[in-house]
């Protein structure tokens, strides 16, 4: 598994590229697609997927029960065995 971290350079030409592509989205919108996609990448893990976010456990927990209200599809936490290794756990890579 590749490491997460919301410290990864990104170049200024592909952060501007970025923005080109999301103006005319409503940030509700993408906020919602950044936060299911980080619960996918965490196969659910509500803890590092808030510190990868930069947001409390307390509000991923809402902003889940208002997607989940919505009839959206919200992963859920997957115990695997053997899935994670400590060296690999995205929670090791902040």
């Amino acid at each position: 598994m590749e490491c997460l971290s919301p410290d990864v350079p990104i170049s200024g030409s592909s952060r501007r590229r970025l923005a080109r592509w999301l103006v005319g989205s409503q940030i509700s919108d993408i906020e919602r697609e950044l936060i299911l996609a980080t619960l996918a990448v965490t196969h659910g893990n509500r803890t590092v997927s808030a510190r990868l976010l930069g947001v409390s456990v307390r509000t991923l927990r809402n902003k889940i029960a208002e997607y989940s209200s919505e009839g959206l599809a919200v992963p859920r936490h997957e115990h695997r065995k053997g899935s994670l290794s400590r060296d690999n756990h995205p929670e090791n890579c902040l």
